[in-house]
């Protein structure tokens, strides 16, 4: 330690005295990133420019600064209670209004900035390219102003780098576009979106952040040639859908839908029925299929139409097995019986009087107090289990977090089971998930298959698809229609604030114009 610490000396005495061009803005920077307020300024910017990537950059970034500052200034400091340089040999010029009065092993602003640059490069490559050179800069700042020595900086900076490491083990990144493994189909090129007939949920959940416009006037200024449906009040949804289908197919057109993944759910399976492609227009809540697809907003699509660019995409289904009647039900993103399906009806029936995330969080404790299991066999094997869950192709990685597709046609069912003939299996699984230790769990179980014969199904009161639930037959049978769906998607990515900018920029145009008119 005593070397470390004469080194350490060494190198601030040599920062102190040195007379570097162009950091009199250090001081300032580093003042300005006192409790993060630079990083929460930087996410709200972000949050309110950009879209749905530098939304979850944003909040990946604070939420790896939190960590990384609860850290340091609540367990570290105190543990090590390092002293503060002395400030002889610093300048007055650069010294710091107040001194800070805490420790100084490590450095908590290095730490933040840390912590909040790899959490935004985590999700975005090009955000995060942005952030890190300020980043660096609040780390340099800290010794040139003498508050820490470069021993400091340097541990905060390692701690920041692992909180935001730290924050995959809970919620994965979604990788970005050139690492999803998505195979091109023939699609035709819309000019203007002309041969397009999309329908728009009226009653989709809106996206985190608030819309530029409503989606029925951003769908026309992108696509002024397309034919445009809204749903109205009195509309079903199904109707309209299979009406817009029809007209599709009949005039060698494109299907599109706007909403979330139930609404997507929806016209995939009439866009496969009749044989056109599918253009999907992100406006639900979560619009997880959009997003494995490779699409974050409306222009995604609205270019991949232009070019005629798309892709294969699976649809998986569960329909009734060994002379048994019922619906079949396609899905694609998740199937699920046991647990799942009984909180969505539990959470359907509060929703109304609490809100949705809400009714959510309260349905799961009254659901984990009461609960019981179900005995079911699967390919002829009996089973008891909590839950089992199918997805449309491999959804990775295996835990709580948010999961994410690569790919949506590897012609495989993602088949996860908790098995309930373990001791204390719900405690078990619930303490795995928390820990973010599911996938070696021994009460958590996964493999990949074709197809899946579920029968004994009595004991499962519902079954759930994309998030809608529905009664369950006594006998199922889980397959995919393989490459049954072309979807819209890009083949290169674009940056989403200029795709905003030029959403903008058309809106002024076309206001301009009208009232020129």
């Amino acid at each position: 330690m005593g070397r470390a610490h004469d080194l350490d000396l060494r190198l601030f005495e040599k920062v102190a005295g040195s007379r570097l061009p162009g950091m009199a803005v250090l001081p300032r920077l580093t003042r300005a990133a006192d409790h993060g307020k630079l990083w929460l300024g930087t996410a709200a910017v972000m949050a309110a420019t950009g879209g749905p990537t530098a939304r979850r950059a944003a909040r990946r970034g604070i939420g790896a600064l939190v960590v990384a500052s609860l850290t340091a200034n609540t367990v570290m400091k105190y543990a090590t209670r390092r002293s503060r340089p002395l400030l002889d040999s610093v300048p007055t010029v650069r010294r710091l209004p107040r001194p800070p009065r805490t420790h100084s092993f490590p450095s908590g602003h290095s730490a933040s900035a840390a912590a909040f640059a790899a959490g935004v490069a985590l999700e975005s490559t090009r955000h995060g390219a942005l952030v890190a050179p300020v980043a660096a800069a609040v780390a340099a700042s800290r010794v040139y102003v003498g508050a820490h020595y470069p021993g400091d900086v340097v541990a905060g900076v390692a701690l920041g780098l692992g909180a935001a490491a730290l924050t995959c083990r809970w919620w994965p990144p979604r990788p970005e576009h050139h690492r999803m493994t998505h195979h091109p189909a023939a699609a035709p090129a819309l000019q203007e979106g002309a041969g397009l007939i999309a329908v728009v949920n009226r009653s989709a959940g809106p996206d985190s952040a608030r819309p530029l416009l409503p989606p029925v006037e951003r769908l026309r200024l992108l696509l002024p040639q397309a034919e445009i449906i809204e749903q109205s009040a009195a509309d079903d949804l199904g109707d309209l859908l299979d009406r817009a289908a029809r007209d599709a197919a009949a005039n060698g057109g494109v299907l599109g839908i706007c909403g979330g993944d139930g609404s997507v759910n929806a016209a995939a399976v009439r866009a496969a029925d009749h044989g056109v492609p599918l253009a999907v227009f992100p406006g639900g809540t979560l619009n997880h299929f959009a997003l494995d697809t490779g699409i974050r907003t409306f222009e995604d699509t609205a270019l991949a139409l232009g070019r005629g660019e798309a892709v294969r995409v699976d649809l998986a289904r569960a329909r009734p097995a060994d002379g048994a009647s019922g619906p079949t039900v396609h899905f694609v993103n998740t199937f699920s019986v046991g647990l799942y399906p009984d909180l969505v009806r539990m959470r359907e029936r509060l929703e109304g009087r609490i809100g949705k995330w809400p009714a959510a969080a309260v349905s799961l404790t009254r659901l984990l107090r009461t609960a019981r299991p179900m005995e079911i066999s699967l390919n002829g094997r009996p089973q008891k289990l909590w839950l089992l869950f199918a997805g449309n192709s491999l959804y990775s990685p295996e835990g709580p977090a948010p999961a994410h597709r690569t790919q949506l046609d590897d012609g495989l069912l993602d088949i996860r089971t908790v098995d309930a003939n373990k001791r204390l299996a719900r405690t078990r699984v619930v303490v795995s998930a928390l820990t973010g230790t599911l996938g070696r769990s021994r009460v958590h179980t996964a493999a990949r298959l074709p197809r899946l014969h579920l029968s004994g199904l009595r004991q499962a009161r519902a079954l759930a698809y994309d998030g809608e639930a529905g009664p369950v037959p006594d006998t199922l049978y889980l397959d995919k229609r393989d490459g049954a769906l072309t979807v819209y998607r890009p083949a290169t990515d674009e940056s989403e604030a200029l795709q905003r900018a030029r959403t903008i920029a058309a809106g002024a145009t076309a206001a301009y114009q009208q009232r020129g008119r």
